[in-house]
Order: C-alpha cells, then sequence, then structure tokens
C-alpha cells in the first residue's frame, strides 16, 4: 500500500529535497498551500514533513511556535506523524561532538525559539521524529549554506569564512538528510513516541572546502574572512544583519554531531562523501557558468 506524505515548504530548500526522496522511494506527496486548512490537508497522510521556515530568521518568536501548534493539531487529526528537520541551535557553544544526550543550554534567542518548540512537540504526545543536522548543503544554486555563506564571492575566486577559516563545523549534504529522513518516516512505528535523531553528516572547515574545491576544479581560490562590521553598520535597517549577528558564535564554535544513535537506528545508511559533495557542488555552477 502507497504511503503519503504531507510536505510543508515544498518550494524552499528542505521541501524540494524531501519532497524528491519520498518521490524516489515510492512515496505519494501532498504539496501543503500556506494559509489553507492543513488538518483537512493531512487526512489520509502518513507522514507530516515541516519544512516551514521564515525566511532571512523573520519573526520567529511568534511564527515557528504558530506553525508549530498547527502542525501538532494536525498530526492529532490525522494520525500521521511528525518529521521535523531540525538544527544545532539548541546546543548553544557547549563543548562538542554534541548527541542527543547533550542538554539543550542555548546561548541565542534562536536557540531558545528552536528549543521551545521542540519542547512543544514533545509534550504534544504525538509521533515525532526530529532528524538534527548541521548547515544545509545543496547543490544546486540557491538559498542553502553553500551560496549564502561559503560561495558568496566563488566567481571572484574567494570562498567566504563566517569565522576562523580553521574552525571544523557540522553540515549536511540536504539529499542525504532527505534519504535518511524517508527511511525513519517508514520505520516510524519501530521508533518511540518522540525520537532525537543526531545525523553526523559531514564535519570541515571553510579552509578544508576551499582545499577540495580548488584541488577539483584546478583554481586559485582564497578564503577571506567575512567583514562582521557590515552586519554592526546595518542592523539598525537591515533584519538580517540583526538575526545574523546573534549566530556569529555558531561560526566559531567548533562543532560536530555524534555518530551513535543516528548509527543504531540506520546501521546500513551511507552519506555522500565529502569529495563527491564538493564535485557536484562545482559541476552545477561549471553549467550555469
Amino acid at each position: 500500500m502507497t504511503q503519503t506524505a504531507l510536505i510543508l515548504g515544498a518550494s524552499g530548500k528542505i521541501g524540494r529535497h524531501f519532497t524528491a526522496a519520498f518521490h524516489a522511494a515510492g512515496w505519494e506527496t501532498r504539496v501543503y498551500v500556506r494559509g489553507t486548512d492543513m488538518n483537512a490537508a493531512a487526512q489520509g497522510c502518513d507522514v507530516i514533513v515541516n519544512g516551514l521556515n521564515p525566511p532571512a530568521y523573520h519573526d520567529w518568536k511568534t511564527i515557528l511556535p504558530a506553525i508549530t501548534a498547527q502542525v501538532i493539531d494536525a498530526a492529532k487529526s490525522s494520525g500521521a506523524t511528525v518529521l521535523f528537520p531540525g538544527n544545532v541551535y539548541v546546543y548553544g557553544d557547549q563543548p562538542a561532538p554534541w548527541s542527543q544526550e547533550t542538554p539543550h543550554k542555548p546561548c541565542s534567542r534562536k536557540g531558545e525559539i528552536r528549543a521551545m518548540v521542540e519542547a512543544q512537540y514533545k509534550a504534544s504526545g504525538v509521533p515525532v521524529i526530529i532528524l538534527r543536522a548541521g548547515d544545509f548543503l545543496a547543490p544546486e544554486i540557491g538559498d542553502s549554506h553553500v551560496d549564502v555563506v561559503y560561495l558568496r564571492s566563488f566567481a571572484k575566486g574567494v570562498v567566504t569564512a563566517f569565522g576562523e577559516p580553521d574552525v571544523q563545523r557540522a553540515h549536511v549534504w540536504l539529499p542525504d538528510m532527505a534519504r535518511a529522513g524517508v527511511v525513519l518516516a517508514a520505520m516510524r512505528a519501530d521508533l518511540p513516541v518522540f525520537s532525537d535523531i543526531p545525523m553526523p553528516g559531514l564535519a570541515f572547515s571553510t579552509a578544508q572546502f576551499a582545499d577540495e574545491l580548488a584541488r577539483q576544479s584546478g583554481r586559485t581560490l582564497r578564503v577571506k574572512q567575512f567583514p562582521w562590521l557590515l552586519f554592526t553598520l546595518t542592523a539598525a535597517f537591515w533584519e538580517l544583519a540583526r538575526e545574523m549577528k546573534e549566530m556569529r558564535y555558531l561560526y566559531e564554535t567548533p562543532h560536530s554531531l555524534s555518530d551513535d544513535r543516528f548509527t543504531k537506528v540506520l546501521p546500513d545508511f551511507r552519506a555522500t562523501p565529502f569529495a563527491q559533495v564538493c564535485a557536484e557542488i562545482l559541476a552545477v555552477r561549471a553549467t550555469a557558468a
């Protein structure tokens, strides 16, 4: 019997990849249209993928809890399991590696909001799978961490570091995260009602990323640190600048995600190697040039 996933935020970077992965696995998918009745849209669905996220961190304090309440109501009315792509904001700047056992000690307002949202899910009693990962990387040119941060000046031969170039940080290849999400959705009946599953993904520094891109492309690439003063000077009238300043700590805190829980739950999962990720990123940009 074909299973069905309701995709919230299907046009965004998370939604696009999860939709493709569910299709590849033989699931049917429905696209949730913002502003319509989510409870009605969820009827007959087995899984609700919550890929809704306000752009540029806009009004998280109001919007995210409201979205979460909607999703919980839809899950209760339909009996669906919620699949929620989580991030690492809840851990703050604690020593890594971070795992499902690491306490939530956010050191930013956005981290506090994400922790509150996850607490909403946990207290709701509906089946929830949080698949947690670091910065999202995607092959297509768009709004993933690849273009927003690292390759914002790639045409000029520059790879941008938002912190010290040698600081290792957690990342995930979105096609891998989506594949893992589908497998977890399929085995939802065997998971705890509330499952927090960190995905180790890839841990690398900006310098390592630049070195691999240079090796594969044959280009000479410079690593240049982002001028945070720009955000300080423009924060008064630019919302994204205000919000990004708060997250600076995450670019200066070495971190990775433990593979303990993920490997136990998905022992046969094979992530895309770092070199192949870089090759796909370069291939897309070569085609677009």
